[in-house]
């Protein structure tokens, strides 16, 4: 199953250095500063939020299973190691591809959208005027009304034009063809309705979860593609809208971010904010990670940065209490910038 998979690389890249724990709540997309340091420090953006509604049932059933396979042991106290035969499989890996940390479920709401407006356009078109909408909930229903407004879609006229945007944008994407098929299977019309995952895991001979899984890296896939070359597709475009998350960064740490590049020093956001200077490092951590052109160099020189990055390498361990052992001149802060921030 291809959430197993995702689990063992999950794993492989927590290095043995964090609970089974910290993985459900990646796939989860919580938002504590924790997960956040862990989606940075190790790399973990295509799987950040991929499964928002993962239940802890579902979550524990597929560990089991990779400890009965023998891919990972977990001790008393939820900490994992990988087995040998679990880094062979590791080695094998080969998934789908996904970008959890800047989608993190939104990709249901633009196909919640597509899915009604061409439910709606495909029932104007048969003169149907009364119809059980395929989307119930109201905010999507209320988004697409006002998009048809906008398109005058009773003049027929989007009707092929958006089709002509669906084919050539899903051709540009390069998703596989199983990832179009499941995309176009979930779409509803007038005397079409979209498959259940039941039906579909039936007739694919997959695991319910691997077609919903398929289905959003087909989803992640097409945005893409749509926000790449947004002109070439404007109806696509407008079903898109602000589905992809370009300011990553949580509320209160995006209200520091501004403060810090407006010039203000740390101990002067801590006082504005009344937040302890705890919390503010971990705000600028999280800036760290996010922010390509973010200079880490007026809270850690260069030199000991390079130290840092040595001491990952030779001790092969990202974990804060040894590495701060090894330089203990650095702060935990200091080091944690350092790991958010990545290589020298």
């Amino acid at each position: 199953m291809i959430l197993q998979q995702i689990l063992l690389h999950i794993f492989y890249k927590l290095n043995n250095e964090r609970t089974i724990n910290a993985a459900y709540h990646l796939l989860r997309g919580k938002r504590s500063g924790q997960t956040i340091q862990d989606v940075g420090i190790f790399k973990l953006y295509p799987h950040f939020g991929l499964l928002r509604k993962l239940s802890r049932q579902t979550f524990e059933q597929e560990v089991q299973t990779l400890r009965d396979n023998d891919y990972i042991t977990v001790d008393e106290n939820g900490y994992f190691t990988l087995t040998a035969a679990g880094e062979e499989q590791v080695s094998q890996l080969q998934l789908p591809y996904f970008d959890g940390w800047h989608y993190r479920g939104n990709e249901h709401i633009f196909f919640a959208r597509l899915s009604l407006v061409v439910q709606s356009l495909s029932n104007q078109s048969a003169g149907i005027h009364a119809f059980i909408p395929v989307q119930r909930e109201e905010q999507i229903q209320a988004w697409c009304r006002q998009f048809l407004r906008d398109t005058k879609y009773q003049s027929n006229a989007i009707q092929q034009s958006l089709y002509e945007e669906i084919i050539s944008s899903l051709e540009q994407s390069a998703m596989p063809t199983l990832q179009k098929e499941l995309l176009m299977n979930r779409l509803t019309g007038v005397g079409v309705i979209g498959i259940p995952w039941q039906q579909l895991s039936f007739e694919y001979q997959m695991p319910e979860l691997d077609c919903q899984l398929q289905f959003v890296s087909g989803l992640h896939r097409w945005l893409d593609a749509i926000n790449h070359d947004g002109t070439r597709w404007s109806y696509l475009s407008k079903l898109a809208e602000q589905i992809r998350m370009e300011n990553v960064l949580t509320g209160s740490a995006y209200q520091t971010a501004q403060l810090y590049h407006q010039g203000y020093a740390v101990e002067q956001i801590c006082e504005m904010r009344r937040l302890k200077p705890s919390t503010i490092e971990d705000h600028l951590v999280e800036l760290a990670i996010n922010e390509p052109t973010f200079d880490i160099t007026p809270f850690v020189t260069m030199e000991e940065q390079r130290q840092v990055h040595s001491a990952v390498e030779d001790y092969a361990t990202r974990k804060l209490k040894v590495l701060h052992t090894v330089l203990p001149h650095l702060t935990y802060f200091q080091i944690r910038l350092v790991l958010a921030k990545g290589e020298v």
